[in-house]
Order: C-alpha cells, then structure tokens, then sequence
C-alpha cells in the first residue's frame, strides 16, 4: 500500500498556509490528501487557521473567537507570506468542501480545541461533513482527549485520530479507550516497532511534519499510512522513486 501524501496547511512552503491558493498547489503538486485546522469564530462559523491568535498569519490582531466571519474575511491573510498573495482570505471550511467536491482529495480536519474548547465544535465540523458527503475521505485529528470521547459518545460515522508529539507506554491502549481509528504521531516518534503495534492494534500510523527527504524516506518505508507535509511535490517525487 501507497503511503498518503498529506499537504501540511496545503502547500505551505510556496503559499500562505491554510489558504485556498495553498491548497490548489497542493493539488497540483499530487498531493492526495490536505490536512488543514478548524477554529470557530464569534458567530460558530468553522474556518481555517491554525493560530488561536490572528497575528502571525493575518493582518488582524485579537483571537479568532473574538469576531464574526463578516469580520475576519476583511483581514489579509496572504501578504505575510508574499506580496504576490495579498488580500487572500481566511476560508470556511465550506469553501474547502465546495472546492473538493471536485477534487475527492482526502481531508486530515484537525480541531484546534486543546487550548479553546470550543463547545460543540466536533458536531459543527461533523455536519458540515455530512452535508457535503465527504465521510469516507476525511479524518477529524485531534490532541484533545476530551474531544475524542465526546465524539465516541456521539457515535459519528468518520475516521478519527488522536494527535500526539509526545511519548507513552500507553499510547495504543489510550487509542483504543478513545476509539480512533490512527494515531497522528510527530516524527521524532517513529519507529516500526510502534508502526507494526498499531496495525495490530487495527490502527493506523500517520506521521507529521515531515519535509526533509532523508526523513520522508523514512516514513514511506515504514509502511505508514500518511506522511503529512509543507512539502507535498518533494514527497510526492521521493515517492515515485521508491515504488520504481
């Protein structure tokens, strides 16, 4: 099996992340899947950013909670990256699903609910899924164990996975408490021994973010499930050249 090739905030390395100019290079460059983040706004409407805090990405200040979507969609959240992306908008994650409809590209949603809780945030997204009948290609990622458990209670029909950057004993047998479906490691967490444990656990392996070729090298000959990266047309090249 193929190792999926995520797009990390889309292309995020050649456009301003989690951004539809990102995630249209991602596509170009072969990417099979984008992994994006969701936050709520004021008036509940999902978008995609992955700072709490619009500073670093936008030209707003304050924190995404704290406006409307009317409001947001006036800041510039491109220039920071390049002048050739000026006034790129914050999208919703309607506009992610509208434009993959055509696409059927995979989608890794993470929920940024660690640090803001965002009460009801995992229905939100859901149904936003459901509306647009992307279940079968998407996964919701998140680092909140709160939120994982909410979503098992609510029984939703969609991959999830537990994010992780840190080590643990337990780490398969708090998957399979959690009911997900994967375990979204961070790099410095791979091995094959936990990759092998987790297939025979029925879980699968995706590793994050992964941009050196060395490194990429790495996850593909694992066997992991997912490689999510800013890097998707180096992945993409290395690859081809280890399938050949």
């Amino acid at each position: 099996m193929s190792t999926y090739i995520y797009a990390h905030r889309g292309a995020s390395k050649k456009a301003p992340e989690n951004t539809m100019p990102a995630f249209e290079l991602a596509y170009q460059q072969g990417a099979d899947g984008i992994e994006t983040d969701v936050q709520l706004t004021k008036d509940n409407i999902p978008v995609l950013i992955h700072d709490e805090n619009l500073r670093r990405t936008t030209n707003g200040m304050g924190f995404v909670q704290d406006y409307s979507y009317d409001e947001l969609k006036k800041l510039d959240a491109g220039s920071w990256h390049s002048v050739n992306f000026r006034q790129t908008v914050i999208p919703t994650l309607d506009d992610l699903l509208t434009w993959n409809k055509e696409k059927q590209l995979k989608l890794n949603i993470e929920l940024k609910n660690n640090l803001i809780e965002y009460p009801n945030i995992e229905k939100i997204v859901y149904e936003k899924i459901k509306k647009y009948q992307m279940e079968e290609n998407t996964v919701i990622s998140t680092f909140s164990r709160k939120s994982l458990l909410k979503m098992k209670k609510l029984k939703f029909d969609i991959a999830t996975a537990l994010l992780t950057s840190k080590r643990s004993r337990d780490l398969i047998e708090t998957a399979k408490h959690l009911s997900v479906d994967g375990l979204h490691i961070r790099f410095r967490l791979l091995s094959r021994r936990l990759v092998d444990k987790a297939a025979n656990n029925n879980l699968y392996t995706a590793v994050y973010t992964v941009n050196q070729p060395f490194s990429i090298s790495k996850v593909i000959k694992s066997n992991c499930h997912a490689i999510i990266t800013d890097v998707p047309d180096i992945a993409w090249s290395i690859r081809k050249k280890l399938e050949n």
